[in-house]
């Protein structure tokens, strides 16, 4: 990481949106597997803990985007992996949009470019 880089912190809702791609992409995780990808995408830049990654799991799950089994991991430990849905990759779909038209948005009003009426 540079000097003046700091760790970012996941903005509300994108969260949802990560975990959503994160599980489209690599297909059924456990929470340690999940964390362990988003920090190797964001390089270090985001850092989740349990606290904030397990209540947006159960919060997906309970919205129907996700589902869980128990299952164990490749070191023989017993963990609840969580899978896309089918719903989850309608959602996925939707929320990338959302986030792609936000922040192009964002980026017109950080350019200053201004908006022909």
């Amino acid at each position: 990481m540079s000097a003046g880089a700091s760790k970012a912190q996941v903005l509300p809702g994108t969260l949802d949106l990560i975990i959503l791609k994160t599980l489209d992409t690599l297909g059924p995780l456990h929470g340690y597997g999940i964390t362990r990808r988003i920090v190797q995408v964001s390089e270090d830049l985001i850092l989740l803990n349990q606290g904030t990654l397990y209540p947006a799991l159960l919060r997906l799950e309970q919205k129907g985007w996700i589902c869980s089994e128990w299952g164990v991991t490749a070191t023989k430990r017993k963990a609840r992996f969580y899978r896309l849905t089918r719903a989850g990759r309608r959602q996925l779909g939707t929320e990338a949009r959302n986030w792609q038209r936000m922040a192009a948005v964002i980026f017109r009003v950080l350019r200053g470019v201004p908006r022909v009426l």
